[in-house]
């Protein structure tokens, strides 16, 4: 780093991404561990040594730095779990020396330190992760957990809808579940356990999602708010049309689908008055969206997804945001990463849902609608797809 891209980076002051210290605030190992944490559990930063709260430069001495480098080492090594590499740059600037701490975004999240305690960044601060969801989230996001694999408690194989399972078995498999049930021996306690729907004697959230009875019974935020608002503020109130919209994934579906369509607009174009119009935006798009939707959001976060329909637009909200390094750019050239692998396994089969699980959805409905906005927002933990409309 050269010394005026070192001072432009001071002048921008501290963010989640860069962090001032002076000498005498790097002597702790643990607190230096913590900050490492929180830097390699989010997109990575920079600790410059030598740059006091307000941005002014103290410089540090070469005792200082020999100490500082070591203390680095030394805790990068034996106080971070797993272990980190970060990177050290003595930077002269105005005859005083900072010394610039690269801390990469981890490889292996979620990091810890040595008491076992997760850190992420909070703005310019750092904060303890308390909570089991964000925990949960943070195992999820290196892969080592999913929220559909994660039993329900207080369920049973009694909550499922044995219609609804019975007719996707009889699709996916060509026999009726009685005579198979009957043929193998099995009970349909066991099936389940086969299909990866239970955990001992519980369903987990994939069971109850894609076959319960009623899911907001034990996952009473699992809903689709859905309001046609008048006029484009989503502060107004007042509105055309609202539901809340409750069940398995199936019906969340379609009764999402019949939301959308009951509020769209028919456009004639040049067609007869005796032919019905087309729908404003064009139904696969719509189909692959609200697809995504439901498949993709982040299951650990207790919220409901939103369908908000204004004047000029539809969004779709659901929680979570793009994981890992995902990005609008990887989506949009069909790079896809399953956040819900045991859900979405399920939704590629006997016509749960429309979806083909091979990353090709949003590439649909680009095509479909080429204006189309898709936006990752990582502060609220949201992603939307904001589908402009035609026609008015």
């Amino acid at each position: 780093m050269e010394a005026i891209e070192l001072i432009e980076l001071i002048g921008r002051g501290e963010d989640s991404r860069t962090q001032f210290k002076q000498s005498q605030d790097v002597t702790n190992a643990k607190s230096l561990a913590g900050e490492m944490v929180a830097f390699a559990n989010r997109k990575g930063g920079r600790i410059l040594i030598g740059v006091d709260d307000v941005g002014s430069v103290i410089g540090l001495t070469p005792s200082d730095i020999r100490r500082i480098n070591q203390l680095i080492s030394n805790t990068a090594t034996d106080c971070v779990r797993p272990f980190i590499n970060p990177e050290t740059e003595n930077i002269p600037v105005g005859g005083l020396l900072v010394m610039v701490v690269t801390v990469p975004e981890g490889i292996s999240k979620p990091y810890a330190d040595n008491d076992g305690v997760f850190w992420i960044k909070s703005g310019a601060d750092k904060r303890r992760v308390t909570s089991r969801e964000e925990v949960q989230r943070m195992l999820q996001s290196a892969d080592l957990v999913h929220a559909d694999e994660i039993p329900v408690e207080r369920t049973t194989t009694g909550d499922i809808n044995l219609e609804h399972f019975g007719a996707f078995f009889e699709k996916q498999y060509g026999e009726p579940l009685d005579n198979m049930l009957d043929k193998a021996g099995i009970s349909l306690h066991q099936l389940l356990n086969n299909l990866g729907l239970v955990r001992e004697a519980t369903l987990n959230l994939a069971g109850v999602m894609l076959f319960g009875r009623n899911p907001q019974r034990h996952r009473p935020a699992l809903v689709i708010k859905a309001v046609s608002f008048v006029g484009n503020d989503p502060a107004s109130d007042k509105y055309r049309d609202s539901q809340d919209i409750e069940g398995c994934l199936r019906d969340l579906y379609m009764e999402t689908m019949s939301f959308l369509n009951r509020n769209l607009r028919r456009l004639q174009g040049d067609k007869g008055i005796n032919t019905e119009g087309d729908l404003e935006i064009p139904q696969t798009a719509m189909e692959e969206l609200v697809a995504n939707m439901l498949l993709h959001r982040d299951y650990f976060i207790s919220a409901p997804w939103r369908v908000f329909m204004f004047d000029n637009r539809i969004e779709l909200i659901s929680p979570g945001a793009l994981p890992n390094n995902l990005t609008i750019e990887n989506i949009r050239n069909g790079v896809s990463v399953i956040r819900n692998p045991l859900i979405t396994s399920f939704a590629t089969k006997g016509n749960e849902l429309p979806y083909r699980g091979i990353g090709t959805g949003i590439r649909r409905a680009l095509a479909a609608v080429p204006d189309l906005e898709l936006e990752s927002d990582h502060e609220r933990n949201l992603f939307t797809a904001r589908i402009p409309r035609k026609g008015q």
